[in-house]
């Protein structure tokens, strides 16, 4: 179990006031670019406001939620690794976490996400 140790604002990720996980929000330029590269596993989920994700080098597939600035969901994947997404023009809230997750957790499209601390 490597943990890159990097990410250190923890927080939660609700839903309807529902605690789904525990969440590491990637806030510098550095901890962005790590994401969840150099992990064997994770057991919580990633928040990156960015414009693509990549699993460039990842040990294992991740679930990947894109969400509107309001929190709302708008798309849910499993990303293999060695897959890069489309850019976006803005940068956009992106959720990730080990792939089956979400369906663990029972995300879906249309669910409205927030960050407690």
């Amino acid at each position: 179990m490597k943990s890159t140790g990097i990410i250190r604002n923890v927080s939660w990720l609700v839903r309807d006031g529902e605690v789904l996980a525990t969440l590491e929000v990637a806030e510098s330029r550095a901890e962005k670019r790590r994401g969840l590269l150099d992990r064997d596993h994770f057991d919580g989920v990633l928040r990156i406001e960015t414009r693509s994700v990549h699993t460039v080098g990842m040990r294992f597939p991740i679930d990947v939620a894109v969400c509107a600035s309001n929190g709302e969901v708008k798309s849910v994947r499993t990303l293999p690794p060695w897959r890069i997404t489309k850019p976006r023009v803005a940068p956009t809230v992106i959720y990730e976490a080990q792939a089956g997750t979400f369906r663990h957790l029972g995300l879906q499209v249309g669910d409205r996400l927030e960050v407690r601390e």
